[in-house]
């Protein structure tokens, strides 16, 4: 089905026209311009259209940002597939006879790119739906509360709004030991579309990018390595849970290397050549491709922010709780600002920042309650204080662990490696954190999420009644197993 109907406007500018009031206005007058379509662009478009403010959005390439289209939705998809794969090298394990299946990667990526197209569709129908103008084209702040756009044929157009939001979002860092070509030393975006699945990997950078591509690609059945410069892979999350995460990819196949930095790439004839510095000396590593994962940097060069005098620090825009920037009538969200560069946090940023220009009075978001997810195998989810940040801030901890080793639905499922942990406040029976890793973990962390927002108890948690038999029921029995009243164990 085709979602749009492409038309040009008085100006010649290119618009989807999902908005016939659009033609009426001739100063092209919003009350509110979102630059940048991503998960955190297009959910503000949306909810500043409910709130009746006359909305549109500015995107340079494809609507839906690169969550849709190169990040969140596409990997995983191409994970999903690499389930189904090991699910059927493995179906003997239930029981089950088939014949050995064997990779097919272009499908693979055929079908990742399908699937983010299909989102991207929808999310032009949820601009039509919601009579939300799609200005294509490359936006650029001025002064007066005005953003010009350049559209692919370089013709610039003007357009005013009461409140400009900026959305433009981050993409790959690039260090200057590891300059990537796009072929050979590449990032996140052409790792979900090479040409062919190469024999040996070498990623750096164990983040939830890093961490995610290397299960992904070990698990079709190339040689991954995974370097990371820090203790512990997945760096930010619990201790317990790094360690769980190595000991779960060194059995896979991955050869994990912590405490060890990359000096220099080079490339060859037949892929690249890795030089890496660990504890014991130099080694070197060949290689068809290196996936630098080192992290994200805001796309905040060029957009005019200097023009207008908008401040920013660190690569990043300042605003405040309800992201204004230091220049009335200008905003920023999501990977543009400072804060955690998750989908779920720009959605709730847009939201929050158009509920206070209409006037309603939205909470500030609580960043100590945000949940991070990582979605190799086994899963990794956690929201609030680490343990050891814990202890750093003072609290008297209970600590409670609970095996997915001891679970029924675990064991039933073939899913065993992980656990649940959480840390309450021994004083109180705050829950401060919760940290999990195991099958399907990502979809449990919800709870904890709500648990936290309505201040429940480790003993209220304890008497919520969980069903069995479910992977959910080793919340309750950690719950339980830090008041010393595990049954499971």
């Amino acid at each position: 089905m085709n979602w749009t109907s492409l038309l040009l406007d008085a100006h010649g500018q290119r618009i989807l026209n999902f908005s016939p009031h659009k033609f009426k206005d001739s100063n092209m007058k919003y009350d509110v311009i979102v630059l940048g379509s991503g998960p955190g662009g297009y959910v503000t478009a949306i909810r500043a259209s409910q709130l009746g403010l006359k909305t549109a959005v500015v995107e340079k390439e494809s609507l839906g940002g690169v969550c849709l289209n190169w990040g969140c939705i596409p990997t995983k998809a191409l994970l999903k597939s690499a389930n189904v794969f090991e699910y059927i090298n493995h179906a003997s394990d239930y029981g089950i006879k088939v014949n050995s299946g064997g990779v097919d990667f272009p499908a693979m990526i055929k079908r990742s790119r399908s699937v983010a197209e299909g989102m991207s569709n929808g999310v032009q129908f949820l601009m039509k739906k919601n009579k939300i103008d799609v200005i294509m084209g490359t936006g650029k702040l001025l002064p007066g509360k005005k953003l010009q756009v350049t559209d692919e044929k370089g013709v610039n157009t003007t357009y005013e709004a009461s409140h400009i939001i900026i959305a433009t979002g981050s993409r790959s860092r690039v260090l200057p030991n590891i300059p990537q070509d796009g072929k050979v030393v590449i990032g996140y975006r052409e790792a979900m579309t090479l040409p062919k699945q190469p024999k040996k990997m070498v990623i750096v950078g164990s983040g939830a990018i890093g961490s995610e591509f290397a299960y992904f690609y070990n698990a079709i059945g190339t040689e991954v390595t995974l370097i990371e410069y820090l203790p512990s892979i997945v760096p930010v999350e619990d201790e317990e849970v790094s360690a769980q995460l190595a000991r779960s990819f060194k059995k896979q196949g991955i050869k994990v290397m912590t405490d060890s930095s990359v000096e220099s790439v080079k490339t060859t004839a037949k892929g690249a050549t890795v030089t890496v510095k660990t504890k014991k000396g130099e080694e070197t590593i060949e290689c068809d491709v290196v996936l630098s994962a080192v992290g994200v940097v805001a796309n905040i060069e060029n957009i005019g922010l200097e023009d207008v005098g908008i401040i920013t620090d660190k690569g990043k825009i300042k605003v405040d709780d309800y992201y204004k920037t230091n220049i009335p009538g200008y905003y920023a969200i999501g990977d543009a600002v400072p804060g955690q560069a998750l989908a779920h946090v720009a959605s709730a940023e847009g939201i929050t920042c158009v509920e206070k220009i209409a006037g309603h009075d939205p909470e500030p978001i609580d960043y100590m309650n945000i949940p991070g997810c990582t979605y190799c195998s086994p899963e990794v989810a956690s929201v609030g204080y680490t343990e050891k940040a814990a202890k750093e801030a003072g609290y008297e901890l209970k600590v409670g662990k609970f095996p997915f080793s001891a679970s029924g639905k675990a064991s039933a499922a073939g899913q065993k490696d992980g656990f649940v942990k959480l840390i309450f406040d021994a004083k109180y029976g705050e829950l401060l954190g919760a940290h999990m890793i195991g099958s399907n973990v990502t979809e449990m962390i919800a709870e904890i999420v709500a648990i936290r927002k309505l201040e429940t108890t480790g003993h209220e948690l304890i008497k919520t009644v969980h069903p069995h038999p479910t992977m959910s029921e080793a919340v309750m029995e950690a719950a339980a197993a830090a008041y010393g009243e595990v049954i499971h164990l």
